[in-house]
């Protein structure tokens, strides 16, 4: 009978052989997801298209079709129909939480197929923003500050020649947006046109007054009625309101007494309350209610939340 008897060199020659083939077999697929991370590039998608049709959907199918490796997110698609001042108010809440070279898709176009411009705004912050020249970029110029302007004119970035005159979400911008978050370089898109020349939307800002101060009631927060207000918690800090003191807040020409409060469920349920949001805004709600629907409130609305003294 033969036997064989292997040397300790010729055993580690042998293991290091497997761990070598072992490796190249990783490699592969190491990089191919290190490849697939980094090549996600985002798109911001918000309309007032609402969901009850395709037209979101088939803005997403011409995106992918060209950039199949884009991540689509929704910021909404519930936008007051035809408000650029709703529109506004989104990107300007949306845009600090996501990182430069984001592309925002905002498709607010009560104008479509006149002559408004549609265009590629790049902010300082270095994120993008295909969008109409209808002001709904104001917000986002006021904070953030515009670096460059590009008009739309390139057809090769357009969803072909034969451009609807009603359904530029899909022909124009959404094609726009999937060659930018595809790494095109945005100069091909169309002359740079002057920032400073931007049409703008009117936003008013609250202000104190000799009884307290007046601001907007500016949307409803989803399904539950919350009513989001223009008033920073810093402004109304400055009234002196502590927690649990209960304030009469006026909307338009009704006077509602609700305690302010740090949460919803510092009030037994379906009473009202004025809490600072997550957005660091005065906010109202009703716990476990729909503050909006009881009060028969639909924004814009005024609201005007008096000084200490005026209710006591």
């Amino acid at each position: 009978m033969m036997t064989f008897t292997f040397r300790p060199s010729t055993r580690l020659h042998c293991l290091i052989r497997i761990l070598l083939i072992l490796a190249l077999l990783c490699l592969p697929s190491v990089a191919a997801r290190e490849n697939r991370d980094k090549a996600r590039p985002t798109i911001v998608f918000m309309t007032d298209y609402g969901t009850v049709d395709a037209s979101v959907t088939i803005c997403k199918g011409v995106m992918y079709s060209i950039a199949p490796d884009v991540r689509i997110v929704d910021l909404t698609h519930d936008v007051e129909p035809y408000s650029i001042r709703n529109g506004a108010d989104f990107l300007h809440e949306v845009t600090p939480f996501f990182p430069a070279g984001t592309v925002f898709l905002a498709v607010i176009d009560p104008g479509v197929g006149g002559p408004q411009r549609p265009l590629v705004v790049r902010s300082r912050r270095k994120q993008y923003f295909v969008l109409r020249d209808n002001g709904l970029i104001t917000a986002i110029a006021d904070r953030d500050g515009i670096e460059a302007v590009r008009e739309i004119t390139n057809v090769a970035w357009m969803l072909g020649r034969n451009i609807s005159s009603t359904f530029h979400g899909r022909d124009i911008f959404s094609p726009v947006a999937a060659h930018l978050a595809g790494g095109e370089d945005w100069v091909q898109v169309g002359p740079e046109v002057p920032g400073q020349n931007l049409q703008r939307v009117e936003i008013t800002s609250p202000k104190f007054g000799p009884h307290g101060i007046n601001g907007h009631v500016v949307r409803i927060d989803g399904p539950f009625g919350n009513l989001i207000t223009d008033i920073a918690a810093e402004d109304f800090q400055k009234l002196g309101y502590e927690h649990g003191d209960q304030i009469a807040v006026h909307l338009n020409a009704q006077k509602i007494s609700m305690p302010f409060m740090r949460t919803f469920s510092d009030v037994p349920k379906n009473q009202p309350l004025l809490y600072i949001d997550s957005r660091g805004r005065v906010a109202l709600a009703m716990n476990r209610g729909n503050f909006a629907e009881t009060h028969h409130i639909i924004p814009p609305v005024i609201i005007t939340i008096p000084r200490p003294k005026t209710d006591q």
